[in-house]
């Protein structure tokens, strides 16, 4: 059991009554580190997730306190472990058309306008900037799917990143548990999931699906994105709320020449793209359309 026992402000004494030494001084220099490799920043009111998350890593590496951690992981070389630290006090929750608002909106004001053009040749490109274990960019296309049946013979592709190599091995492998299509229509899990031979319980994504999607790592705070775009659509979903205002500020400027006139960002439900953030005008239900015509 972990028991919170003195304010983070007190860098000294113990934070967090538990197996390890944790002090206020430990769970700053974790908290900046974070804020340093992704941008993502830690309150106060963390300390006893943050310990209980990286708890294990100590175990793992049989070290007696955080401060021996701490030491550890910020070495600059120590890449590994750095990454280690990410995923454990990163939040991986996502679902099959989690906000389905969003992908009736891909199909109305993205995909359907554009179909014809689509089935003559023009190029159709979506983005998932944090897709996780990939139910977010399969949703996409199945939605796509559903606009052009023959998407493999069109140029179509979709992208899907995050800074988590794990979850990102998931998307690739698409086999799910039968209890994650939860949010999946009948008609759509016929036709576009189908049993995984070597486990009957789970399921795999249909070959179209797969074909369509490419999944990378990428680090929304990281000094380069080696995309170009321009991309018709990108999801960038409950990520932001983890960042400080200037940092989802950046994110979202840097969206913005990725987005092709016309096209569309969509974000969390408590995310909000800034008014001082002049490419994106509000199209909806947390949907924002890149300003200029397509």
């Amino acid at each position: 059991m972990t028991t919170p026992v003195s304010p983070v402000s007190d860098r000294r004494e113990t934070l967090v009554e538990g197996e390890f030494a944790f002090t206020g001084a430990d769970f700053k220099r974790i908290a900046a580190l974070l804020y340093e490799q992704a941008g993502i920043s830690l309150p106060d009111s963390k300390a006893t997730l943050v310990y209980s998350r990286l708890a294990k890593r100590l175990r793992a590496l049989g070290m007696k306190t955080f401060g021996e951690y701490c030491a550890f992981v910020a070495q600059e070389n120590n890449v590994e472990e750095q990454q280690n630290m990410l995923r454990a006090l990163t939040t991986n929750v996502t679902r099959f058309f989690r906000e389905p608002h969003h992908f009736d909106d891909l199909r109305a004001s993205v995909l359907e306008p554009i179909a014809d053009q689509v089935r003559a040749g023009r190029r159709l490109r979506l983005w998932s900037a944090a897709s996780s274990s990939g139910q977010e960019p399969y949703s996409m296309a199945f939605t796509v799917l559903s606009v052009w049946p023959n998407a493999a013979e069109l140029d179509i592709r979709i992208l899907g990143t995050d800074i988590d190599t794990n979850v990102l091995a998931t998307g690739r492998a698409a086999v799910y548990d039968e209890a994650l299509l939860e949010g999946v229509p009948a008609s759509m899990r016929s036709q576009y999931f189908e049993r995984d031979p070597s486990d009957r319980r789970n399921w795999r994504v249909c070959e179209a699906a797969r074909q369509m999607v490419a999944f990378r790592e990428l680090n929304l705070n990281g000094p380069t994105w080696p995309m170009k775009g321009p991309f018709d659509a990108i999801f960038c979903r409950n990520v932001v709320i983890y960042f400080d205002e200037p940092t989802q500020e950046r994110v979202w400027q840097r969206f913005a020449p990725l987005v092709a006139p016309g096209g569309k960002l969509y974000v969390g439900h408590s995310e909000r793209v800034g008014a001082s953030v002049r490419a994106f005008e509000s199209a909806g239900l947390t949907a924002y359309r890149k300003v200029g015509g397509r």
